[in-house]
């Protein structure tokens, strides 16, 4: 056993000068897992602290039986604790009045996580040991790392078991000093099978179950994850509080720079040797363009260099800067980097000598981190940066560069005429500004290829029709050529400057587009229950497509999962695309002339495609999931009830038969009477019992079948009462005889009534009667059971309508009947379209109310086979 201290500061023994008075010191014992040797190791350091003439008490230890455990107790004061007595058990807690009364310097506290008995003036024990702290006096505890608030849903996934008490970790992260209690899982096991940790009653299933090797050691992997976080936490304080900013190499961390170019696969296992070589982090980072304009990454290539990362057990980041070496420098050093890997450059010496090299400057600003420049990829390819070259028209519509065009071919022209003709009247200046607005006008519209043209060709055409000598290209005044070149010059930077402010605005359109359909197609992923017809709808609408649809492709052909529009029959009916990294699954559209940024929009696209299809799936696999579910709880619910209900009544009815079968033995008449009413009684109770439970399978399985038709309450309470079970409860019944017809299925009206009355009856006392009555509500009758029984809480009126379920239990007691009466009442009466409530009776009791729909009027019959008039029936 291993203590690993993960303290910023040490923990001085109590008493000793320089000890604040305030408030109290907490020292923390972490443990992976219960029976590592937490308070094992807190009662070492009691005795300790004992030795050095410190005041040390228990103030609760838990020790679970474990001897050795008990003999470290020996030798030191006991709090006694706080007892109390809930539902006729006893139990014990911590002491605060009397810790607080007795004022040790330190006090021991087991199980900081543990929920208090009633009473207590906390309701968690780690409150307790606040109050404590806040008295000044010093504490030692133990804790366990599924207790933990922020790691409690991670242990629920590893374990299976979700811990109900936790402690938060904010509590535990303000201890002076917290120490890991380490061992290994192996030893651990060991513990647990010598008999250490659990009795032997319960060695096997822990060992099955929570202990196993796989659990443990996960358990100990977080342990060291949280401490190393708490004490890298530490030391920043530490070194904000001394004003040190120099890089400690405390963890080596591998920053690789993700380019989403083909050929990166290399780059990143490279980085990823360096970072396993070295036991460090390996984290990757994109840097896309600040303004999300000039972004020419493949986002396919992007994905796929994502999960490669993840899989060689590195994280992934994105961040957007116009400076790319200095977002790479400045995210590596925020991470605290020590090395940072680049691709080489594919890049002519021309465009670095122009626009400097990212290489260069990121390692110029570096600083203290090492930059690694991987030259080739392991299958010999030079890593590039490869940028889609700009066109030099820009991004602008084709149209938009036709007009450019036409201004040129109109206006050159019209211009040369009309300066022509009034050659005498303007100057060269005006004339040359002229054409100037010509050209810029065609770059505004065009784009820079017509800009650059026109400017040269208006220069052109100047000099041969408007510099002497004319018709000529020469020239013969000096300032008429450097006002030529000058014009040639501002006409290519303003037509240049006109051309990139119209791509911009071009640009950021689409992007704006772009971001408002990925916007539209989240917001579908998200409130959708079914999202992926309407994203397939909205990639139709945005791309103008005339179908689109996803198929699943097989060797043994292709199934249709969802389309909109025309769709395609087949794959081969359109452009393809492949979605996720599963080769089967395509998204095929029909009637899209794309473009090449129409292509970029659409891979950005498919990955809210891939998000649609993967909800579905999970929905249909949690449908399945949830009526397994259903059906397993069921199936569990009937057999905890067989195992009981069934059993009771047949046991009767074997020892009734068994005793007068007997020979040796002479039973007087009124004995065999009780016998053969005893089997009589107990036959009728498994036939209830075996309706019930064959109604509530009919509802489960969604097969009951319904008669619907004009139904007399009172003709059903006639039928149904003598059903009922036999009980010293009187019954009185009160029904108009004017009571309007139900429209309702005959046989199952009379199970509902039935089951309402036996349950009323069961638990009704036998001095007060049960009342059934009925009312015309108009348009609806309703049919009142009331009893004076011990009722049901409001809280619990919802849960007696499930199967299997009963006043007083969760599917565990052992009174009469499977809880299935009310369940098979409620279920009959909305399938008949009635509606079944629970109120309370006045002055105590449950009142069970069932509400029908009035029937239509029956035809009249002739007066000869008019029936004879219904009386209300009253009985006691």
């Amino acid at each position: 056993m291993t203590a690993v201290s993960g303290a910023s500061s040490s923990f001085e023994p109590v008493g000793e000068p320089g000890r604040p008075s305030e408030q109290g010191r907490l020292r923390v014992y972490l443990g992976a897992a219960p029976g590592v040797g937490k308070t094992f190791a807190m009662l070492d350091e009691a005795h300790r602290r004992r030795e050095r003439g410190t005041d040390v008490v228990v103030g609760l230890v838990e020790t679970h039986g474990r001897a050795r455990t008990a003999e470290r107790l020996t030798g030191l004061e006991v709090i006694p604790r706080r007892s109390v007595v809930v539902r006729g058990a006893l139990l014990t807690d911590l002491d605060t009045d009397a810790v607080l009364a007795r004022r040790p310097d330190v006090v021991l506290v087991d199980e900081l996580a543990h929920t208090n008995a009633p009473g207590g003036r906390h309701a968690k024990r780690w409150q307790d040991v606040e109050e404590l702290l806040a008295a000044g006096i010093d504490v030692v505890a133990t804790v366990n790392i599924q207790h933990l608030e922020s790691l409690n849903d991670v242990v629920a996934q590893i374990t299976g078991i979700t811990q109900r008490e936790t402690v938060p970790d904010a509590f535990v992260r303000r201890a002076e000093q917290v120490e890991l209690v380490d061992m290994s899982p192996e030893a651990l096991r060991r513990r647990m099978t010598h008999g250490n940790v659990y009795p032997a009653d319960r060695i096997d299933a822990a060992l099955a179950n929570y202990f196993r090797p796989g659990n443990l050691g996960a358990l100990r992997e977080l342990s060291l994850l949280w401490l190393a976080d708490r004490v890298e936490a530490g030391l920043e304080e530490y070194r904000s509080a001394q004003g040190i900013t120099a890089r400690w190499e405390t963890r080596e961390r591998v920053v690789v720079a993700l380019t989403a170019q083909p050929g990166g696969e290399g780059l990143i296992r490279r980085a990823a040797r360096l970072a396993a070589r070295a036991r460090g982090e390996l984290i990757g980072v994109h840097v896309r363009s600040g303004d999300g304009l000039r972004e020419r990454s493949d986002p396919a290539v992007l994905e796929r260099h994502r999960v490669l990362l993840e899989q060689l057990g590195g994280t992934y980041h994105e961040l957007a800067s116009d400076d790319i070496s200095r977002g790479l420098v400045s995210f590596a050093t925020a991470r605290k980097a020590t090395q940072l890997v680049l691709g080489s450059s594919g890049r002519s010496w021309w465009s670095s000598l122009t626009t400097g090299s990212i290489i260069d400057r990121t390692i110029r600003d570096a600083g203290g981190i090492d930059v690694h420049v991987i030259a080739r990829d392991t299958d010999g390819t030079r890593l590039v940066n490869r940028r889609t070259p700009r066109r030099i028209t820009g991004q602008l519509p084709p149209r938009r560069v036709r007009i450019g065009w036409l201004i040129l071919a109109v206006g050159l022209p019209l211009l040369t005429l009309i300066a022509k003709g009034r050659r005498d009247d303007l100057g060269l200046a005006t004339e040359l500004l002229a054409y100037l607005g010509i050209v810029v006008a065609a770059a505004a519209v065009g784009g820079v290829v017509p800009a650059i043209v026109g400017a040269i060709t208006a220069s052109l055409v100047a000099n041969f029709y408007l510099i002497d000598p004319i018709h000529t290209f020469a020239i013969s005044n000096g300032e008429h050529a450097l006002a030529l070149f000058v014009f040639v010059a501002i006409a290519a930077t303003v037509s240049g400057y006109v051309t990139v402010a119209a791509t911009r605005t071009h640009e950021a359109r689409q992007a704006r587009a772009e971001a408002e359909a990925l916007a539209r197609a989240m917001a579908t992923l998200v409130g959708a229950p079914d999202p992926l017809p309407t994203v397939l709808e909205q990639l139709q609408r945005d791309f103008g497509a005339s179908g689109v649809a996803i198929f699943r492709v097989v060797e043994s052909g292709a199934t249709l999962l969802a389309g909109t529009g025309d769709v395609p029959a087949s794959p081969e009916a359109g452009q393809a695309m492949t979605i996720g990294d599963e080769a089967g699954t395509v998204l095929v559209m029909c009637g899209a002339d794309l473009d090449s940024e129409d292509e970029l929009l659409l891979h950005r696209r498919v990955d809210q495609v891939s998000l649609a299809i993967a909800g579905r799936e999970r929905q249909l696999e949690a449908g399945r999931l949830a009526a397994l579910e259903q059906i397993d709880s069921l199936r569990t619910a009937m057999l905890h009830a067989v195992s009981h209900d069934l059993r009771t009544p047949l046991t009767s009815i074997k020892a009734a038969v068994t005793s007068l079968l007997a020979r040796d033995v002479h039973w007087s008449p009124a004995e065999s009477d009780e016998f053969l009413e005893t089997i009589d009684d107990q036959t009728d109770r498994l036939t209830r019992l075996v309706e019930n439970l064959l109604d509530m399978s009919r509802l489960e399985a969604g097969v009951l079948t319904l008669r619907l038709e004009p139904v007399a309450i009172d003709d059903i309470v006639t039928s149904a009462v003598p059903t009922a079970p036999s009980t010293t409860s009187p019954l009185t019944i009160d029904i108009p005889d004017d009571l309007p017809f139900v429209r309702a299925d005959p046989a199952l009206l009379e199970r509902v009534v039935a089951n309402v009355v036996s349950n009323a009856m069961r638990y009704s006392p036998p001095d007060l009667a049960v009342r059934l009555e009925a009312e015309d509500d108009g348009g609806r009758v309703t049919v009142r059971v009331i009893d004076h029984g011990p009722g049901i809480p409001e809280t619990e009126r919802s849960l007696v309508l499930q199967p299997f379920q009963r006043l007083g239990d969760r599917r565990t007691s052992n009174g009469p009947g499977v809880g299935l009466g009310l369940a098979v009442a409620d279920g009959f009466t909305s399938a008949m379209g009635g509606t079944l409530s629970l109120t309370d009776t006045p002055g105590g009791g449950l009142t069970v109310e069932l509400s029908f729909e009035v029937a239509d009027p029956l035809p009249q019959p002739s007066p000869a086979t008019v029936p004879a008039t219904r009386t209300a029936r009253s009985s006691a």
